[in-house]
Parts: C-alpha cells; sequence; structure tokens
C-alpha cells in the first residue's frame, strides 16, 4: 500500500517537496534500522514485530490527511523517521521468512510467491484513487488525493499489520522434506557481534553497489515520470498496473531461478544477463520520453510541459506508450528484486543469518533510495535523475557478476552455520 501511493507521485499530492523529504527522512533511518533490523528480529521474533512495524506505515498514510486541511508538512515529515525504523524491522523479518522457510529448490518459487503477495497491495492500491477520481476529465489539472483515499490506504493498512499476528513462528515451521527451520540460542551481545561481522563479509560487500541501485529509480519513476506526466486518476490506474507487471514478472523469473536442470551459477548468470538487458531497454525507451518535457506541476505550474499537456488514459494514442513503458519499469523492478533475494538466500538456510543479510540489503538500499529522494527534493533536473539512474545500475552489474560467477553450484549446498565459505573457486564448479 505504501509503494501504491509514492508510485502516484508526491503520495499522491501535487507539490512532491514534503513527500520526496519525507521519504528521505524515512531511508536515512531505514539505512540504520535495516542494519540492526535482523538482531531485532532474532531477539523479539517475527509475529510482534512485523505487526507494530506495520502500523507506522499506517501512520504515515494518515498525516496526508492532515496535510490536505493545513498545507502543513510537520507531521508528515514527523512520521518519516517512525516508518523507517518500522520499514526497517519489518523487511528484516520478511527477508527472513522468505529466504529461509522454503527448500533449497523452492526458494525462487517462494520469493515470487511473496512478491505477487507484496504487490497485490499495491494493485488495490492502485484501484482505490483510480475508482475514486475516475469521474475526473481528462481536462482536469493536477489535484491532490482527496481524504477519502488516504483513509481507505490507513484502514487496509492496519488491517495489513493486525494479519501479522496470524504468521507462524520459525520454530514451528516444518518444510515439506520435513526439515526444521533452524534457530540458535541468541542475546544482544551475539548479535551486535554477527552484525559487524556482515561488513568484513568480502561477498555481502561486494553486493553494496547491486543494493545501491535497486531503489534507486522509485524516486525517478513515481515522481518525475508518472507523478509528472499524467492526470490524477491515469496515476491510479499506472500504479496499479505497475505492481501488477512486477507480479507477472516475479512468477516468471521464478521460473528461472528454480530451473533443475541447469546449476545455480548459471541460473545466476541467466538472471543476471536477463535483468540487465530488459533494464538497459527499459531507461533508453525512457530516455526517449524523457527529451520531450523538462518539468512538471508545481506552484507556479498547473501541468508539465510535455507536448499537450497531462496523459489521461481516454487518450489511447497518447497514453498507450507511456503506460506500457511504466508496466516495462515494473517488470524491471520485479527481476531485479527477485535476483538480488535470490543469490542472497542460496549462500544459507540458516534463518537467523538471513534476517541480518536482509537486513544488510536493506539498509544498503534504503541509503540509495534517501539519496534519490534527495535529488528530486533539491530540484536535480529530471534528465539528470534518469542519467544517474541508469548509471548506477551499470556500474553495479560487474560486482554482481562476480559474486553470481563464483557461487556453489551444488543443488543442495547448504550451509546452516553460515560464514564467508559460502562460494567456492571457479574451477571447482560444473555447469
Amino acid at each position: 500500500m505504501f509503494n501504491a501511493l509514492n508510485a502516484m507521485g508526491g503520495a499522491g499530492q501535487v507539490e512532491r517537496t514534503v513527500s520526496n523529504n519525507t521519504n528521505a527522512a524515512i531511508y536515512c533511518t531505514f539505512v540504520v534500522f535495516g542494519m540492526l533490523g535482523g538482531a531485532i528480529v532474532n531477539l523479539l521474533g517475527v509475529r510482534w514485530t512485523v505487526c507494530v512495524s506495520g502500523l507506522t506505515y499506517a501512520l504515515y498514510s494518515s498525516s496526508y490527511i492532515y496535510y490536505n486541511h493545513t498545507a502543513k508538512g510537520a507531521f508528515s515529515l514527523a512520521t518519516g523517521p517512525i516508518l523507517g525504523i518500522g520499514a526497517g524491522i519489518l523487511w528484516s523479518a520478511q527477508g527472513m521468512v522468505m529466504m529461509s522457510y522454503p527448500e533449497e529448490h523452492r526458494k525462487g518459487r517462494y520469493i515470487a510467491i511473496f512478491w505477487v503477495i507484496f504487490n497485490l497491495g499495491g494493485v488495490i492500491g492502485g484501484i482505490v484513487p483510480f475508482v475514486m477520481n475516475y469521474h475526473m476529465g481528462k481536462g482536469s489539472n493536477a489535484v491532490p488525493l482527496p481524504d477519502a483515499s488516504y483513509a481507505a490506504f490507513v484502514a487496509l493498512q492496519v488491517l495489513g499489520a493486525l494479519c501479522a499476528l496470524f504468521l507462524a513462528p520459525p520454530a514451528r515451521v516444518v518444510r515439506s522434506d520435513g526439515s526444521h527451520v533452524v534457530l540458535m540460542s541468541t542475546d544482544v551481545r551475539h548479535e551486535a557481534v554477527e552484525t559487524l561481522r556482515l561488513f568484513l563479509n568480502p561477498w555481502i560487500l561486494l553486493l553494496i553497489p547491486l543494493s545501491l541501485a535497486s531503489n534507486f529509480f522509485y524516486a525517478y519513476q513515481y515522481g518525475p515520470y508518472n507523478g509528472v506526466l499524467f492526470t490524477l486518476r491515469t496515476r491510479g490506474l499506472n500504479s496499479m498496473l505497475y505492481w501488477a507487471a512486477q507480479m507477472a514478472a516475479a512468477s516468471a523469473v521464478s521460473l528461472l531461478h528454480d530451473h533443475a536442470s541447469m546449476t545455480r551459477r548459471a541460473r545466476g548468470l541467466a538472471s543476471l544477463v536477463t535483468v540487465a538487458v530488459i533494464t538497459n531497454i527499459t531507461w533508453v525507451c525512457t530516455l526517449v520520453v524523457q527529451l520531450r518535457y523538462t518539468r512538471g506541476p508545481d506552484a507556479t505550474h498547473a501541468q508539465s510541459d510535455y507536448p499537450g499537456g497531462l496523459i489521461d488514459f481516454a487518450e489511447p494514442r497518447r497514453a498507450a506508450g507511456p503506460i506500457l513503458l511504466f508496466c516495462l519499469m515494473g517488470a524491471a523492478d520485479a527481476h531485479l528484486q527477485s535476483f538480488a533475494y535470490w543469490l542472497i538466500a542460496t549462500t544459507t538456510s540458516d534463518a537467523q543469518m538471513l534476517a541480518r543479510y536482509a537486513g544488510f540489503y536493506k539498509g544498503v538500499q534504503s541509503l540509495g533510495a534517501a539519496i534519490a529522494w534527495l535529488l528530486d527534493a533539491q530540484g536535480v533536473s529530471l534528465l539528470a535523475q534518469l542519467i544517474v539512474n541508469w548509471a548506477l545500475f551499470n556500474v553495479a552489474m560487474p560486482f554482481t557478476a562476480l559474486v553470481a560467477w563464483r557461487i556453489k553450484s551444488q543443488e543442495d549446498a547448504v550451509d546452516d552455520e553460515a560464514d564467508d565459505d559460502w562460494l567456492m573457486e571457479p574451477e571447482t564448479k560444473h555447469f
């Protein structure tokens, strides 16, 4: 639901400054609590950490109802760090569950199942503003999302947070092959040491460029693209289609990640090449569109300078290409995220270690996101933002390829006492 709201651009607002600054505050805090999130989840368990963390998303959404009535962003800005804390803990728990519960040969499928469920919230969140604002004609100027739409987001987020209380704790999970999720006794000192050790793991450090790039593009896609080019109701439709495309792409790439006839190294390299090609095609097409405009609606301009004004889905000749491109952005994102999680998941089946790995990944990812939102908040040109995104992604690819190349090829290679030895020399591998 948070993603659906942000995918509309400006969290549903016309003027994006408050939303951009709030998102920067979210992700700055997320950096810290992403790193600490694995330790917190290991110490406190899954159910209550996910539930309480989930409620911070509802608090964030509710702040824009206040903003609609007062035009004061202090409440929204205050919810940013609170949500950053909650998000860091929630995503560490999510990563642990998603990557440690399945057997080795089903990790791709479980990542896809999570991604489908996760983005179902985005689809529903896109339907809400689309339906509620459908009456607004294609000639309407940009307007903020109404209170009723924000209230619907809050209600759904509260419901989702409470559902977390029904999660099975890891100790009670029995896989279909009869094995159990590995949990070791832990304490604050042990978690502190293990968290610090993440910064000494060379293979995890090689994933830092990928982590930085993997959420960096959201600020551009949600704001300067979807938030600038389209009418409010079309932004809602785009959000729905964007997340639906993610669901389809995640399902498709899971077939590659669990392909039994290929070694894990071969699957990793094939997935890497595919996502690199798709993402670069996406950025080429985006550049073609971006060269046609320089700004969006703001305090002094009712509409963007895109030829013909704001794009509405009722104008299929103008809308089809940009809408399909936004869907392609979603598909490329789902492939990238699924690949990153799958790559991390191949390291171990130790639930506690995976919680730390997931937290580290999300923490570094959030650092990139914070920088990206600040770039938009500071008025960096839209073209410059595009170029930074494109360059950062391609810089990350060689480092990620090195990790994929050196991953264990054994189908049943599981190290429940995970450490830096989860990778092997290339010469020991066989396709």
